[in-house]
C-alpha cells in the first residue's frame, strides 16, 4: 500500500465526500439524457472476468530496466539518450520505420559508452518483431498519434510495461481497451506526461495538498504553443502527420500538458473524478492565414482544408464541484504557455507570468494583501518536491524541457527497480486523454455536455498517493 502522511489536510478534506452526492453524480453520468441539456451518456463497459484493477499494483522488482523504443523521430531520439542516462537502465532495442534513425540513435548510444541496442525498422510492423524479444521490460512509444493505441496494446500483450507519449489513444473505445488490456495482462501503461514532473507543477501540487489554497475550487491548464512554422515544415513532423490532424476533426487534440498537473492537484481518480465536459471552438483561421502569407503555392498543404478550431476549450466538472478549464491552441501567434493555474478559497497560483526567476506568481491569504501579485520563488523553495531536491542537478544536465523529461524517466526506472506503485497509472492516462474524443463528441452536438467515463470503475472515491509521493531511493546499481 502507498504511504499516506500521518497528518494531512488533504486527508481531512478529501475523505469527506457525501455518499448520496457521489451516487447522484455517478448516476447522472450514466443515465440516458432526459432533456437536451442533459449530458450525453458515458461509455463504461463492464470489467471482464479475466481482469482485475491495477490501482495500487506495484511493479515487480527489476534489477535493471531494459527499454525498447518505438519511434526515433524528434521526441524519441532525445528521450532515447535520456533513458540510457538513468542509473540501472539500459536501452536494449530501438525501432523506427526509417532504419537510418534507429541506426543513428544506436551509434550515439555507443559513442556515449552504452551497449549497442538491437536495431529494427524498414517496415510498418517492425516493432512487432522487436516486441518478441525477451530482454525488454519497458517499451517507450514516440510515434505519431495515430499509432499509439495499436502499438501500446501490442506492447501490453507482449508482456511489457509501456510508457506512451501523448495521447495514449484518440478514441474512447481505444482508451477503454487499453485500460482493459492493462488489467488483463497485469502490465502498467503510463502516459509520458513530463509536465506532471515539472518543478513548479510539483510544488503547486504539494501546496494544494497542504491546504495553501484553502478549498481548491478551480484550475486552468492547457497547451498554447505557436507551432505554425513547425507544422508547415517539410522535415520536422514526418509526412506532415501533425498538421494533417487539423484537416480531420475539430477537437482538443493535446490539452494534457496543462490538464494533468491540475488534475493531480485535485486528486482526480484519487478522491475526485471528472464527470462532465463541454467544449467550444473558435473558427479555424490560423493555419490558413499562415499558409497564405508564408507558404509557396507549390506546397502540398495547399490541397488541404483546415477544420480544427484555433482555440478549443474544454470546461470539465468534477464530482466534488470543481471546474477545470483546459485549452488547446497551436495555430495562433502567441508565446508558449501551459497556463498552470490553481485557485481556491484562500489563494491562487499562476505560472508562466514572467514575474520572477521561477516564472510564477502567487497570492495567498494570510501571507498577502493589497490585491498585488507576489513572486513564487520563496514558495517553490519551501514546497520543492523531493524528486527535484534529489536529482534536479542531474535533470538539468541530462533532460530536455528544463529537466522534467529526465525526472519522468528517472522516476519511472526507480519505481520499477524498487518495486513501487506508479505515480501515474493507466486510469490517470485514460482520463487525462479522454478530452480528445469527448471534445469531438461535444462539439459535434453543438457544445452539449458529455459525461466523462469513470475509467477506475468506482475506485476513484478512495484517496491514494500519486505524484505527491514520499521520498524513496534509487536502488544501487550492481
Amino acid at each position: 500500500m502507498p504511504e499516506i502522511p500521518a497528518v494531512s489536510r488533504r486527508l481531512l478534506l478529501g475523505g469527506a465526500l457525501a455518499t448520496g452526492a457521489m451516487a447522484a453524480g455517478v448516476g447522472a453520468a450514466h443515465a440516458a439524457p432526459a432533456d437536451p441539456a442533459a449530458p450525453l451518456p458515458a461509455h463504461s463497459p463492464r470489467r471482464g472476468n479475466s481482469q482485475k484493477s491495477m490501482v495500487n499494483v506495484p511493479f515487480d522488482v527489476h534489477e535493471t530496466v531494459r527499454v525498447g523504443l518505438i519511434g526515433i523521430g524528434n521526441r524519441g531520439s532525445g528521450m532515447g539518450e535520456g533513458w540510457s542516462a538513468v542509473p540501472g537502465c539500459r536501452v536494449t532495442a530501438v525501432c523506427d520505420i526509417r532504419v537510418n534513425r534507429a541506426k543513428s540513435l544506436a551509434d550515439r548510444l555507443v559513442a556515449a559508452g552504452r551497449p549497442r541496442p538491437a536495431e529494427y525498422g524498414g517496415t510498418a510492423d517492425a516493432y512487432a518483431k522487436m516486441l518478441r524479444r525477451d530482454d525488454i521490460d519497458l517499451v517507450y512509444i514516440a510515434t505519431p498519434w495515430e499509432f499509439h493505441y495499436e502499438q501500446g496494446k501490442a506492447a501490453l500483450e507482449a508482456g511489457k510495461h509501456v510508457v506512451v507519449e501523448l495521447p495514449i489513444a484518440t478514441e474512447l473505445d481505444e482508451l477503454w481497451d487499453l485500460v482493459d488490456t492493462s488489467e488483463r495482462t497485469r502490465r502498467h501503461l503510463l502516459l509520458a506526461e513530463n509536465c506532471s514532473y515539472g518543478r513548479n507543477e510539483l510544488a503547486m501540487l504539494k501546496m494544494a495538498h497542504d491546504g495553501m489554497f484553502g478549498d481548491v475550487t478551480n484550475g486552468h491548464g492547457g497547451y498554447l504553443h505557436d507551432l505554425r512554422e513547425l507544422l508547415f515544415s517539410d522535415t520536422h513532423y514526418t509526412d506532415s502527420w501533425r498538421r494533417l490532424w487539423h484537416t480531420r476533426s475539430t477537437a482538443s487534440f493535446y490539452p494534457m500538458h496543462g490538464l494533468a498537473p491540475i488534475a493531480a492537484a485535485m486528486d482526480i481518480n484519487r478522491g475526485d473524478r471528472m464527470t462532465v465536459l463541454r467544449a467550444t471552438a473558435t473558427e479555424p483561421k490560423g493555419l490558413a492565414d499562415y499558409r497564405e502569407r508564408f507558404i509557396d503555392r507549390s506546397h502540398p498543404s495547399w490541397k488541404e482544408t483546415y477544420v480544427n478550431g484555433d482555440l478549443v476549450t474544454c470546461l470539465i466538472d468534477t464530482a466534488k464541484g470543481r471546474v477545470i478549464r483546459a485549452e488547446h491552441d497551436v495555430s495562433s501567434p502567441r508565446p508558449y504557455s501551459r497556463i498552470n493555474s490553481l485557485a481556491g478559497s484562500r489563494g491562487i497560483f499562476e505560472d508562466y507570468a514572467g514575474t520572477s526567476s521561477t516564472g510564477g506568481r502567487i497570492y495567498v491569504e494570510p501571507d498577502h494583501g493589497g490585491h498585488s501579485w507576489h513572486d513564487f520563488d520563496a514558495y517553490r523553495k519551501e514546497f520543492d518536491h523531493w524528486l527535484w531536491k534529489k536529482i534536479g542537478d542531474d535533470a538539468a544536465n541530462n533532460g530536455g524541457h528544463g529537466g522534467m523529461d529526465y525526472v519522468l524517466q528517472w522516476r519511472t526506472v526507480q519505481l520499477m527497480r524498487a518495486g513501487l506503485v506508479p505515480d501515474i497509472d493507466v486510469y490517470d492516462s485514460a482520463a487525462w486523454c479522454s478530452p480528445v474524443p469527448l471534445s469531438v463528441k461535444s462539439l459535434a452536438a453543438g457544445g452539449r455536455p458529455v459525461a466523462v467515463s469513470d475509467f477506475t470503475r468506482g475506485s476513484w472515491v478512495n484517496l491514494r498517493m500519486g505524484l505527491d509521493s514520499r521520498e524513496s531511493s534509487m536502488p544501487p546499481v550492481a
